[in-house]
């Protein structure tokens, strides 16, 4: 991380903290046949986690007075279920999309979660075995992410052409939003072809965008607490580690129940528009 027998800079730091576990190191800004491992990894992690907790509470769920935790997934299933209803209105459809939103939402706020984690616990434990790079944040890579918007694109094409048919989608795709003539084919085409590719980067950046600089701060916060002496201003850099640290980690809670509420609203407005035609 830093020249041996010299502690890292701030920047050597924070970069060491941002770099990813790679299969082969990246040469140019796109590159598919790179892979981060650490995301990949965590992102299964999390996401078994998330079925076996669901397992769990539908195994030993009670028709009577349910748990703590039954009630809480209960509560979950139903405003999710609640949702959905809203948006989409072809019942047919909710009994997939429906549940593909709740997994959205929960396997994004589990990743999300990972940011609440110490910032030197797992990549402390990684330089232990040997890992020298490991970022723990899967929703604070943009592949991830755009992988998950992109995932929400593919479900919109089917429901394109489920719901409307081959020729009535791509007759849409000429004719909507200015008109059924001709002439204007071209634009109409370009505009829808605009709409799909703006939703899904704006799907997908926002997600990281938020994630990435919430993992930021917390690593500036980690400086502060790492700037710590016995001089009077190591002192309140300490307290000022303690106060931040916390105050960032409860609103954070927010932001991530936040981010995965959004990006799985977003889904179901996505997916319920394409049940309408134009």
């Amino acid at each position: 991380m830093a020249a041996e027998g010299h502690a890292p800079t701030a920047g050597e730091y924070i970069v060491h903290h941002l770099t990813h576990l790679q299969n082969k190191k990246q040469t140019s800004i796109v590159d598919f046949s790179v892979f981060n491992l650490d995301s990949i990894a965590f992102a299964v992690v999390v996401g078994i986690i998330g079925c076996f907790l669901f397992w769990r509470v539908a195994k030993t769920a009670t028709s009577g007075v349910p748990g703590r935790f039954q009630a809480a997934i209960e509560i979950l299933v139903e405003m999710v279920e609640t949702q959905a209803k809203g948006i989409v209105h072809n019942a047919h459809s909710r009994k997939l999309v429906a549940p593909l939103a709740l997994t959205v939402f929960v396997w994004i706020f589990l990743m999300n979660a990972m940011d609440l984690l110490p910032v030197d616990l797992l990549p402390l434990l990684g330089e232990k075995a040997g890992v020298h790079y490991l970022r723990v944040v899967p929703t604070a890579d943009l592949s991830v992410t755009m992988g998950l918007s992109l995932s929400v694109l593919i479900v919109c094409l089917v429901y394109n052409v489920k719901i409307k048919g081959w020729g009535g989608w791509v007759h849409e795709l000429f004719s909507a939003p200015f008109g059924d003539k001709v002439v204007l084919y071209p634009f109409n085409f370009l505009m829808q072809i605009i709409e799909f590719v703006a939703k899904t980067v704006s799907h997908g950046m926002r997600l990281f965008g938020n994630m990435y600089a919430g993992e930021l701060i917390f690593l500036l916060i980690a400086l502060m607490g790492g700037a710590w002496s016995l001089s009077a201003t190591g002192i309140g850099l300490m307290i000022g580690h303690i106060i931040a640290g916390t105050a960032w980690a409860i609103f954070h809670i927010l932001i991530i129940t936040l981010q995965a509420f959004v990006f799985m609203m977003l889904a179901l407005v996505y997916v319920g528009q394409a049940h309408d035609a134009h």
